[in-house]
């Protein structure tokens, strides 16, 4: 058994082979464990990154940076388009947990290994540049206390479930979230459940339920 922060983790391979991470005393995982790698493909690319196209340049906001399986996916998906991508993970997971994950080897693109190093060793709370195109700023600290200076076209909302981060489902995030968001602006997030549908609703949010990655039925796509 692993641990991150103060919690338990364990090394678990999803349905599709690619690595996800259960935290037993939360009953929660980092990725769906019916597939990791299709999830992320699913929910933040195709339904995310991907509608917005059109534009050549994208601030991106990713609320649990985690594995960084989200910010190597965007990586190797952006087209010719520049990605300044801030990502929030409070709990930092340490390297000996990040080595053992295999999401380089199933993106089958030469460079993923080591991209996937840079991500993960790129210094904390400043920007870093990947490659060109290609801008990560990591910040160890809650959303509740995050205070940006610009404003995002495309936000990846990936907490923890309702059930085991109560906190970052509250009215008052969406009504955070919303603030920051350019006109337009497009949040994506794997959970439908009615309450928070509702709270985005009242935040001021347009709503989409899509159809979900394997094993979710819905997902929700937000735009200001």
């Amino acid at each position: 058994m692993l641990e991150a922060g103060k919690l338990k983790i364990k090394l678990v391979t999803s349905e599709d082979g690619s690595h996800t991470l259960r935290i037993p005393e939360l009953k929660e995982h980092y990725h769906s464990h019916k597939g990791a790698l299709r999830e992320c493909e699913h929910v933040f690319i195709q339904m995310g990154l991907e509608s917005l196209s059109l534009k050549a340049e994208i601030s991106l906001l990713e609320v649990g940076f985690g594995t960084g399986l989200n910010a190597l996916v965007t990586f190797f998906r952006r087209a010719e388009r520049v990605i300044n991508y801030t990502a929030l993970e409070p709990v930092p997971l340490k390297l000996e947990i990040i080595e053992q994950l295999n999401y380089a080897s199933l993106l089958q693109e030469k460079t993923a290994a080591d991209v996937f190093q840079k991500l993960h060793r790129a210094s904390w709370n400043e920007w870093v540049e990947i490659t060109s195109g290609f801008h990560l700023e990591k910040r160890e600290e809650k959303l509740e206390d995050f205070q940006p200076i610009i404003e995002y076209d495309l936000i990846y909302f990936d907490a923890f479930a309702p059930h085991a981060q109560p906190e970052l489902w509250e009215a008052s995030i969406w009504r955070q979230l919303y603030g920051i968001m350019k006109s337009g602006g497009v949040l994506v997030t794997y959970c439908a459940k009615g309450q928070v549908r509702r709270d985005m609703q009242k935040a001021g949010f347009t709503l989409e339920r899509l159809p979900g990655p394997p094993g979710k039925r819905e997902m929700l796509r937000a735009t200001k």
